[in-house]
């Protein structure tokens, strides 16, 4: 503990020294793939050997599961390697009906409350982390494409300006550290570009999937600032800049992190 104590603090005057964040131009971008290890990247590649594809083949079984609902999402959907490929690509999304940016488990949730006459599933519930994961995963391979709703460029922006404002008793942001000091190390670890193209990702460190929102809210812990709930229009309008931030680069859910 104090040796990650005496790397953070080395890092914050690192960045302290460094006022104008450094973004990486899209040509140069690298995912979280390329600065894992050999042995991980194997594991990510393989789906015998990816931990991430049980959730997946939990949520293909609920997709054609009605328990105890008038319609399965296969009743609406149909086979979801067609209805469902590139759908993950373009979220967060806006939502005609709440007027409203949603990301994808939120997606999930209103066909549920809306079409299925069922209750919401918990944030980082293993249901909705399995549906999610399945959708995504039948994107796999495919750019991330956000939206173009007009109604979405004021959140984004705000949440572009949430990743750059410094925050926590650290006193750091976003972009200083994924940004500004990408691909250098914090306690032995390189410091990733923190793209969102992996998600949900299951990640060694929690010996399970999790997703976006779950990370981001690691990090603003990481850095002793108190993080917004799930769901909340905060996560949603980072979600929405860090979508943009990546367009482009390949979604690989499930991803695997350490």
């Amino acid at each position: 503990m104090r040796l990650r104590a005496a790397s953070i603090a080395a890092l914050f005057g690192l960045l302290c020294a460094s006022s104008v964040p450094a973004q990486t131009s899209p040509d140069a971008r690298r995912s979280g793939f390329d600065t894992m290890s050999a042995r991980i990247q194997a594991m990510q590649s393989d789906d015998l050997q990816n931990p991430g594809m049980l959730w997946v083949a939990e949520g293909a079984a609920l997709w054609k599961n009605t328990d105890g609902r008038s319609a399965s999402c296969a009743s609406c959907h149909g086979e979801s390697g067609q209805s469902m490929k590139g759908v993950a690509a373009r979220y967060p999304d806006w939502d005609r009906v709440d007027r409203r940016p949603v990301n994808l488990s939120q997606r999930i949730n209103l066909c549920r409350t809306r079409h299925q006459h069922a209750a919401p599933l918990p944030p980082e519930s293993a249901g909705l982390l399995a549906l999610e994961a399945y959708v995504a995963h039948q994107s796999r391979g495919m750019p991330l494409a956000p939206s173009r709703a007009p109604q979405l460029a004021a959140p984004r922006e705000r949440g572009r300006r949430q990743y750059q404002q410094r925050i926590g008793q650290l006193n750091l942001s976003c972009a200083l550290c994924h940004d500004e000091r990408a691909g250098k190390s914090l306690a032995g670890s390189t410091i990733p570009e923190g793209h969102a193209n992996g998600y949900p990702t299951y990640r060694l460190e929690w010996q399970g999937l999790g997703s976006l929102q779950r990370r981001l809210r690691n990090c603003m812990s990481g850095v002793r600032a108190e993080a917004p709930p799930f769901d909340s229009i905060e996560m949603i309008e980072l979600e929405l800049y860090l979508a943009q931030r990546s367009a482009g680069m390949p979604i690989e859910t499930p991803a695997v992190r350490p």
